[in-house]
């Protein structure tokens, strides 16, 4: 018998985020998933080492990494389209879970123990909370680097997404604004120097 999950999941590459925004650097949802799998292990090894956190690393790196598997079955929906009132939120999240489903049921039986709390979430919303962190880092960086390039079409969201980010009230993220975000905006020469 045939297991389609990784062939689904190699399929993230072609799903494109932004897409009701003109960008100057187009992502994928496979890069984003990358990009939120380091913010959360810096996010993590932040907690642990600066705040005297015990956050387990690897497994929320890896919630990470599945974060946004289901979009590969519905695609990137906008957050201004997801979030444009409750009925649709909810629908989507239904939508969301029927996705998640299908997917574990691709996974091998002798695997699937491994893979299912990764697709169908976290029991723990300390950790979820991580991964949603990162996930809202990421955006937030995308934002800052648009507009680095000139590129206006960002400014809204940078400024919807830094009141999302500031409700977390998380240290770690704070930590990462001040400390090492400010180098993402800068340019090759400006790094060497």
């Amino acid at each position: 018998m045939e297991h389609h999950f990784f062939a689904y999941l190699y399929r993230m590459r072609y799903i494109e985020r932004w897409s009701l925004m003109r960008s100057t650097v187009r992502e994928n949802v496979a890069e984003h998933s990358f990009h939120v799998s380091l913010l959360t292990h810096v996010l993590c090894t932040i907690g642990n080492e600066v705040f005297g956190r015990s956050w387990p690393t690897d497994r929320v790196v890896s919630m990470a990494l599945f974060h946004d598997a289901t979009e590969v079955i519905t695609g990137d929906i906008p957050t201004p389209v997801k979030h444009h009132n409750p009925h649709i939120l909810r629908n989507f999240r239904e939508l969301e879970q029927l996705a998640a489903d299908k997917l574990v049921q691709m996974i091998p039986d002798e695997l699937r123990h491994a893979y299912e709390p990764l697709i169908l979430g976290p029991a723990d919303p300390e950790l979820a909370r991580i991964v949603k962190a990162a996930d809202l880092l990421d955006a937030y960086l995308k934002c800052a680097a648009e507009l680095s390039a000139g590129n206006r079409e960002f400014g809204t969201a940078k400024k919807q997404i830094e009141q999302s980010i500031t409700e977390l009230n998380m240290p770690e993220v704070d930590y990462f604004l001040t400390r090492l975000a400010p180098s993402l905006e800068k340019t090759l020469d400006e790094l060497s120097d």
